[in-house]
């Protein structure tokens, strides 16, 4: 954007507005201005860029007026390549109708050609403010038009938050505490646990092979508790239940 941004504001030297005919309101650029503002930003024509007359052709028009229309390629080089081809069409008028007659104008397809390249040299920027609706005239306007105004950007979305892996171990180890409590009638058990690795709360826990080790022996422990309530209870006669030993 920094050689379009270089390019989008002719000075007003360079900008004419037209007060008659069927463009009145808008505004005549300088054609000489671009071509020095793209020798500017590129380098000189042949060097920096350049372009090639692809197509010279006419078409008839009303009252016996034609058309004269070119169309051109037109490149700018980075480095030592050559960009891709910016197609451009211009037209003017080669025999015209007046009051008088039939006008032959014989510098038809030298306008055509200067329109065609300011065609393709907008692509790249070229007095793009004009182009925007930011000259009303005589001076540059503050506002763009509403077509040009950027809409507001939506809100983000505040992201969902992830738990992490030392989150979830501490869930785990919360389930398993309970587990143990109902199945023995203390939380012994899982105190024993976090002793075998030297730590007196689950977020202690070192790293995360550390809580899948721990983890694994608070299953051992809910299994062994789990089957020794099942004897008790099937030595006194009742049913084993489910006690909720399972440790996820």
């Amino acid at each position: 954007m920094e050689k379009y941004n270089k390019l989008r504001r002719p000075p007003t030297s360079a900008l004419k507005a037209i007060t008659g005919g069927r463009l009145k309101g808008k505004t005549d650029i300088n054609p000489q201005w671009r071509y020095e503002a793209m020798t500017e930003a590129y380098g000189p024509c042949g060097e920096g860029w350049r372009f090639t007359i692809d197509r010279l052709w006419t078409e008839p028009g009303a009252n016996g007026a034609v058309f004269a229309f070119a169309q051109i390629s037109l490149q700018t080089k980075e480095n030592t390549d050559w960009s891709a081809s910016i197609p451009g069409v211009g037209g003017h008028q080669l025999i015209v109708k007046e009051t008088d007659g039939l006008y032959n104008n014989d510098e038809a397809y030298k306008m055509a050609i200067t329109d065609a390249l300011s065609t393709a040299t907008k692509m790249l920027g070229v007095a793009a403010d004009i182009y925007a609706g930011l000259w009303d005239g005589s001076k540059y306007v503050d506002q763009p038009p509403e077509f040009a105004k950027k809409q507001p950007a939506k809100t983000a979305e505040k992201p969902k938050d992830v738990p992490s892996p030392m989150d979830l171990y501490l869930g785990t180890m919360k389930k398993a505490k309970e587990t143990l409590n109902k199945l023995t009638g203390s939380n012994d058990a899982y105190y024993q646990a976090l002793k075998i690795y030297q730590i007196e709360h689950a977020n202690k826990i070192k790293d995360l092979k550390e809580g899948d080790e721990l983890i694994k022996d608070l299953r051992k422990f809910a299994k062994r508790a789990q089957e020794a309530k099942n004897d008790k209870n099937t030595a006194t006669g009742e049913a084993p239940g489910d006690e909720g030993a399972s440790v996820s």
